[in-house]
Formats: C-alpha cells, structure tokens, sequence
C-alpha cells in the first residue's frame, strides 16, 4: 500500500451504541450523534450500522450534513440538526425530512412561516453559553411553540467529562426549571451525561463520541486501525539527523524508517519527537519532526524492516494520541485524512 489504511470496525461500532443504550431505562430512547461524518469514520456506513443496531434518531450538526445520511437511510429514521433553521436551510429541511433544533427567536420565526406544520425541535441554554436559546427567551417563547408541538427540548452538558464538576449539577437543574412539567420529550444527555447517572437521561440521550471509541466511555471497543506504509528504511550515524530543522541527532548509530503520513493526514506536529508507532506489539518512538506527508520513527530495536507501522490500534487509541498531542480524542477522529484507504470490517462483536 502507499497511502495509510484505515480499518473501521462496524461491529465495534454498533456494539458501542448498544452499550451506551443499555445504562438508560428501556423507555428511554437512544439517538447517535453522527455529525462531520460520523466523526471523520464515513456517515454513510456508521449510520447504516447504527440503524442496524437499533438507533431511529440521528444528529448532524448542519443541514447539509443530512444529505449523505439520509440517502443512506431512507425514509425512516429521524435526522435532526443541532444548529437548527438557518437561512438558506429550508429547501434541504423540507426534501429530507430533517428535524431543525431551532436555537433563537429567528430561528422560530423563520420555521413556522417558511415551514408550517413541519417537526421541529427546541435547544435551550442551560448555561453553557453557545446555542440556544436563554431562560428569560424560552419564557416569552414558550407558550407559543408549545402550541406547534416540538419534538424534543434539549440542551447540552459543558462539563460531563468531568462527574465531579459543579457546572452538572447547575446545568441539571437549570434544564428542569426551564421544562419541568411540559409535556414534550426532554434530552440532556451525550456520552459524558449518560455516564453521569439517570438523572441526566430523560427521554433520549445523544451518544456521540462514545460511539467510535473515545473517552469519556472507557468500556467503549476499539473503532478504527490505522497503519501506515513505510517507504524506506536507513541507517543513520552517530551526528546525522532526522527531518527539517535538525531537532533529532543520532546519538548512536540506528535504523530509522519513513512512514507515508504527516500532517496533512491530520498527525500533529505536536507528535514531533514525542509520538509512538507500533511493530506488532512494539513501541518505535517518531524521531525529528512530523512534516505534512512523511513521519521519521526509530526502528533500531526491531529484527527485520518493517513493511508497515501502527498509528492507532489494540495498544494505541485515539485518546493515547491525543494525549500526546495535547489535544483531545474527538480532533484525532475529525481529522483522520482522506488520504487514507478506508477499509469497513465486521469482526470484534
């Protein structure tokens, strides 16, 4: 291969939906959150899988997103949009089925009068100041898009990563004083809130990053492989360097291998003499800088040249990555490069 393979495990990834579904009651409906597509990992066959699963609800986060998915769907599944009814948006509303989650005053204006009678949802902020709309907004809204009959009323938690933050709790029950005693479906819950407890569940939940693997569900399986092509091996001297800037020098003589990815297949530069591949069950440390189509790794300590080296698999996930990187798993998904081979296994579950 020349270009990296990326493997995604569909039966890891349904098996996950269903876990995540398992913590709440049985009458509390499970969604999947298959935003930027489906996390970087292809909309079109996690949300085929997820449906196979068991998933009826579906959220993207703009209304051109709903386009591949629902052609993947069909007609059935309910697609709803986290940024709601934006100008321009009517016409993909209308023909695919979507369901806008309306954020503001223009927003709910904008839906009735261009779209009466069609589903909508309602997002509220319940302190995280991005969308949706504020108490006092709700309050003056309120009576009137009751009586147009929502589909749902959400909002979403900032800190549920963290169980122990205060921000929850404030969160939880400024969500109950804007929509305790309505009778319409309430959702408060992604991965992080369901993790929280029953509390936070209400009539659906909205599992998203849990699904392909990621933190914060540390019983979630592995979703995606990533290996790498090795283009060349060499054999460095003492005083020689590895890569732009001289920031690696041999301190001994080694083997060092190119690998086929750089940053612009979404690898940090902030892996630069920092990150770790994998041999099979070996580490090999990336030696000098990650430049955008080659990685330098020490293979000094192997038997034989490697054909391939692993970037993501059984000893390195996406948030070990991360973690090195100093970002978080949700970047490394997103930005897993179109560069690679794209290969869907069934196979763990």
């Amino acid at each position: 291969m020349s270009t990296g393979r990326l493997t995604i495990d569909l039966d890891a990834l349904a098996a996950n939906w269903r876990a995540l579904d398992a913590m709440s009651d049985p009458d509390v409906q499970t969604a999947a959150v298959v935003k930027a597509d489906a996390y970087g990992l292809g909309v079109a066959r996690a949300g085929r899988a997820l449906a196979a699963a068991g998933a009826r609800r579906f959220f993207v986060a703009v209304a051109e997103e709903g386009i591949a998915l629902r052609e993947a769907l069909g007609p059935g599944p309910e697609i709803s949009v986290f940024s709601g009814h934006m100008p321009g948006d009517t016409g993909l509303i209308h023909d695919l089925g979507l369901v806008p989650m309306l954020n503001s005053v223009d927003q709910v204006t904008r839906h009735i009068e261009a779209l009466p009678g069609h589903p909508f949802g309602i997002q509220l902020d319940s302190g995280m100041n991005r969308l949706g709309m504020e108490p006092a907004e709700w309050l003056a809204l309120r009576d009137l898009v009751l009586a147009e009959g929502p589909r749902l009323i959400m909002s979403h938690l900032a800190c549920a990563d963290e169980p122990g933050h205060e921000m929850n709790a404030r969160q939880l029950a400024a969500f109950h004083d804007m929509t305790e005693g309505l009778d319409v479906p309430r959702s408060l819950a992604a991965t992080g809130g369901i993790l929280l407890g029953p509390h936070y569940h209400f009539d659906l939940t909205r599992p998203g990053v849990g699904l392909y693997g990621g933190q914060p569900f540390e019983a979630a399986q592995p979703v995606v492989t990533l290996d790498l092509p090795v283009i060349q091996t060499r054999a460095l001297t003492p005083g020689e360097s590895v890569g732009y800037g001289n920031t690696f020098v041999a301190d001994l003589p080694m083997k060092v291998a190119t690998v086929a990815a750089g940053y612009a297949d979404g690898l940090s530069r902030h892996l630069s003499n920092h990150g770790v591949l994998f041999s099979g069950d070996t580490p090999c440390p990336i030696v000098g800088r990650v430049s955008m189509d080659l990685i330098g790794v020490d293979v000094t300590h192997l038997e034989a040249a490697p054909d391939h080296l692993t970037m993501l698999g059984p000893h390195q996930g996406v948030d070990d990555v991360a973690d090195m990187a100093g970002t978080i798993g949700y970047e490394v998904l997103t930005q897993l490069g179109h560069r690679y081979a794209r290969h869907y296994s069934r196979g763990r579950s």
